[in-house]
């Protein structure tokens, strides 16, 4: 008879073990095909801040992407970042601002109007547990309409009907008027016929301001022209804590940041982008502060270190409690 010994039946359990957990790993499941919810919170001050990713578009590039650099140059970048030559990542992140007062949300997304991959925030808001009827206020930063067109759905019907909604005076009289629009290059027209889609119906519930005023308490709007003529930034302090809200200051950071001298073909005004740019970076580094970029990978919030060259950023790592 063999003989029952303690190392004997150690490695038959271990055994049974492994043949269990074999067994287990083969269970057919199906992949989920789908990421969980996309949101993150974090503060400044007693500010909470949610950030609420909206998807994202892969922009078509080409030769033409860069006005002032040839296409080698940005391709050599795009393979520092180990991005595709054909396409541009852009993702999109919108931002609330809960003051302990209202709930104001900085630009409002897609509305999933411009890319089959994006159109979540209204998803993302009701996993973040916020309605859209509870959103006090939503202010612009510029008419680009993956930043408007999630004020309204494809049905036309305001998606946060209890928001009042805040423009930047310059960004309205620019792409409101229509000798603009008439004069404007083929390229542009579709761009200023979403506008008036979007606005020209709720005009008179739609208030302007001018780049320098505070929209509500702790909110700074700040003129950051170039992209558009009236695209605006903005600065949230609480304490003595403060974030700067670049809206399209910069596009992917792997590009843009560490190449600030490039002209993107999307801007307005390419050279009047730059000067804004480096502006704001010199600001935000100089001064330590945190800054979200809309097109920044999510959660879109980081620092930002001068470099010899251009500028870095650096992502904050992600944190489960304020």
């Amino acid at each position: 008879m063999a003989r029952v010994t303690r190392r004997g039946i150690l490695a038959g359990s271990a055994a049974a073990s492994f043949g269990t957990a074999a067994h287990s790993a083969l269970a057919a499941a199906p992949p989920a095909g789908k990421a969980g919810p996309a949101i993150y919170r974090y503060r400044i001050g007693t500010y909470e801040l949610t950030a609420l990713y909206d998807g994202i578009w892969y922009r078509p590039i080409g030769k033409n992407f860069i006005r002032n650099a040839p296409f080698a140059d940005v391709e050599h970048a795009l393979d520092a970042a180990f991005m595709p030559h054909d396409r541009l990542a852009t993702p999109f992140t919108t931002l609330i601002v809960n003051t302990g007062q209202k709930l104001v949300l900085l630009d409002t997304g897609t509305g999933g109007q411009i890319s089959p991959t994006a159109g979540m925030v209204v998803e993302n808001l009701a996993a973040a547990g916020i309605a859209p009827t509870e959103v006090d206020q939503i202010v612009i930063s510029h008419f680009h309409p993956d930043h408007i067109n999630g004020i309204k759905d494809k049905d036309n019907n305001l998606i946060f009907p209890n928001a009042e909604i805040m423009v930047p005076e310059p960004e309205w009289a620019f792409w409101m008027d229509d000798a603009n629009m008439n004069a404007a290059p083929a390229a542009m027209t579709e761009t200023f016929r979403n506008q008036r889609r979007i606005f020209s119906d709720i005009a008179k519930r739609v208030t302007h301001f001018a780049p320098g005023k505070e929209v509500a308490p702790g909110i700074e709007t700040l003129a950051a022209p170039g992209h558009t003529p009236g695209h605006t930034v903005f600065a949230v302090h609480s304490g003595n804590q403060s974030l700067m809200v670049l809206s399209d200051t910069a596009q992917h950071p792997a590009v843009f940041a560490r190449h600030p001298d490039w002209q993107a073909a999307f801007d307005v005004d390419g050279a009047e982008t730059i000067v804004t740019r480096k502006k704001l970076f010199d600001r935000a580094a100089a001064d330590r502060m945190l800054v979200t970029g809309y097109h920044f990978p999510f959660p879109a919030c980081g620092h930002l270190v001068k470099t010899a060259t251009g500028y870095e950023h650096v992502p904050i790592e992600w944190q489960t409690t304020l």
